[in-house]
């Protein structure tokens, strides 16, 4: 499985930015999809996850209520809408796949890795 982000970019605080992850996997509909994220010199961290038909999503307590998690399994898309930016939301942000329906916010639950896009968020 192949994963490609799209959409980071430099934003001031308060702004908003739509990440996109695009998967080669013909049976897309059958991952479970999540966002992490890695600050410079932090460990990766979770975000948000989203299960196989988007009725399961979750989301790491500092994200409720600004981010929105997404899919499109025609497309064989999975967004992230990132709203009311924060200069710690700045980080590398990846999307990953796991092959099986639980929605898991731990690194080790994901089998396939995108290749990270890039969020900075001025003050």
């Amino acid at each position: 499985v192949q994963l490609v982000e799209s959409g980071g970019g430099l934003v001031q605080a308060g702004g908003s930015l739509r990440l996109s992850c695009a998967a080669s996997e013909r049976t897309f509909n059958m991952y479970a999809m999540g966002w992490f994220r890695q600050a410079s010199g932090k460990e990766r961290e979770f975000v948000a996850a989203i299960n196989w038909n988007g009725s399961t999503t979750k989301y790491t307590d500092s994200v409720k209520g600004r981010f929105t998690i997404s899919r499109d399994n025609a497309k064989k898309m999975m967004l992230l809408q990132m709203n009311s930016l924060k200069v710690e939301d700045t980080a590398v942000y990846y999307c990953a796949a796991r092959p099986t329906s639980p929605v898991l916010t731990t690194t080790a639950g994901y089998d396939y890795w995108g290749q990270g896009t890039q969020v900075t968020v001025s003050s």
